[in-house]
Formats: C-alpha cells, sequence, structure tokens
C-alpha cells in the first residue's frame, strides 16, 4: 500500500517509537495526525510536520476528535494507525509492600490494551469510509504495538505482560473482522528498545542489558521500529501477525 498523500495516526507520537514512527512517515510523504497527553507534548517537541493533538486514548470523545481531524482532509484519506502509547508500570502478586495493586492493573490493561482497542475500533470506522486503494479492495492498515513480553513476561510485569498479550491476541481477530472492510490489522512486539524509558539506566545496566540480545548485541532503536511499520504498509500480504523486532532475545525470568 502506497502511503504518500494519505493520512496517519500515531499514538504516543511524542517520545520514543511514536515519535520516530510520525518522523519517518513525515519523510515519506504521509500527512500524520499525533496524538499524546498534553504532558507528553509539554515535554518534548513536537516532531517536524505532525500535527499535535491532545487525547487519552482510553477516552472515546477524546480518540474520536482525533480520528475527526485525521479525516478532515479530503485531499490526504486516513490509511493508516499506529498505537505506539503505552505504559511498563512494574508490581509482583505479591512484594515486599503487599498484594498487586488492583488499580495498577487495571491502569496498564486500560491504558496499553483497551487504549489500543478503543483507537483501532474508531480509526477502522474512518478508514472503511475511504474508497479502496487497490483492485483487491485494500482501504487501509493498523499496527499495534505488542511486546516480548506478550510471550516472555518477566517477574513483576504480570499487568504489563497480560496487556501485551492482549493486543497479541487480538491481531488475528481483528484482521479477520476487518477483512471484509480491506483493512489490515498486525502487531510489532519490540525487545529492550533505546527509548526515553531507558534514559535513566546506568552504563552497567545497559550493558547487562545489550548480553542478553543473541544479535546485534544492542538495544533496538526507534527508527528500526519505523521502517518495519513502513515495510508492513508496503508489503499486502502482511497481515493478521505478530513481528518480533528483538534481535532474537528471550526475555529470562528477572
Amino acid at each position: 500500500m502506497q502511503l504518500t498523500g494519505s493520512t496517519a495516526i500515531v499514538t504516543g507520537a511524542a517520545s520514543g517509537l511514536g515519535a520516530a514512527t510520525a518522523t519517518a512517515l513525515v519523510t515519506a510523504g504521509v500527512r500524520v495526525v499525533g496524538i499524546d497527553l498534553a504532558a507528553g507534548w509539554r515535554k518534548t517537541p513536537t516532531p517536524g510536520g505532525v500535527i499535535p493533538v491532545e487525547a487519552d486514548v482510553t477516552a472515546e470523545a477524546d480518540v474520536a476528535r482525533a480520528v475527526a481531524t485525521a479525516s478532515g482532509d479530503g485531499a490526504a484519506p486516513l490509511r493508516l494507525a499506529v498505537n505506539c502509547a503505552g505504559v511498563a508500570w512494574a508490581s509482583r502478586i505479591l512484594g515486599r509492600k503487599g498484594v498487586h495493586d488492583l488499580d495498577l492493573f487495571r491502569s496498564v490493561v486500560g491504558i496499553n490494551l483497551i487504549g489500543s482497542f478503543n483507537v483501532l475500533r474508531l480509526a477502522a470506522e474512518a478508514i472503511a469510509a475511504n474508497d479502496p486503494v487497490d483492485e483487491s479492495g485494500q482501504r487501509g492498515l493498523i499496527v499495534n504495538t505488542a511486546s516480548v513480553a506478550a510471550f516472555d513476561g518477566q517477574v513483576g510485569q504480570i499487568a504489563y505482560a497480560a496487556s501485551k498479550g492482549g493486543i497479541a491476541a487480538m491481531t488475528l481477530p481483528a484482521a479477520r473482522d476487518l477483512a471484509q472492510q480491506g483493512i489490515r490489522v498486525m502487531a510489532i512486539a519490540p525487545g529492550i528498545m533505546d527509548t526515553p524509558m531507558m534514559a535513566s539506566i546506568t552504563d552497567e545496566f545497559r550493558a547487562a542489558l545489550e548480553a542478553t540480545v543473541p544479535f546485534p548485541a544492542r538495544l533496538g532503536s526507534p527508527a528500526e521500529y519505523a521502517a518495519l511499520v513502513l515495510s508492513i504498509a508496503a508489503n499486502d500480504y502482511l497481515n493478521g501477525e505478530v513481528i518480533r523486532l528483538d534481535g532474537s532475545l528471550r526475555m529470562p525470568p528477572r
């Protein structure tokens, strides 16, 4: 699918994977509507060429407003939605401070899984209203962000692993649900990525993390995630699958 001249929605667009993806899409000639919280936009400059929208991915009205902004330019129809917004708060089921907080579990699942589904469903509705781009009837693509934690969840990642496991599990049924509308659904499961969340770790800890990755023995780059999004868009036969982007990493228990 050719994205040039179309519009894309990217959540979590103020930093990390979302900012890299938004920048790559703008460079590829795509009109990009970036979604993030107000606090996210205050922390970092808006990626060049991106239309910033302050929105909570878990709020229906916020996402509907962002989708309306993305759908408002008839010359550049909405063809792509990329869900990068997420949190990685950690807690053990039974830890030193007691039992896992239920509201924390709800929050992680709410933002990572329910937020992604909220964007998926409303973006799909708008994409389905467009004319097909080719004789196969293709109208667009939705890419969600899972994680290797969906398959190799570590100690303390019960909420995060559950939320990302949900992303992985809904990929195929979402693709099947939206096949009639000509909308593909894919997911990327990143390994250890060099995002702002890693900025505070020590050099020693970084080296230890890199040593767990077979090859290349380093952290992944947000630009590599963005490049994979563009590759998925370019390959029309990719649908209903989760792609690990992890240097063949398999996470240890802790």
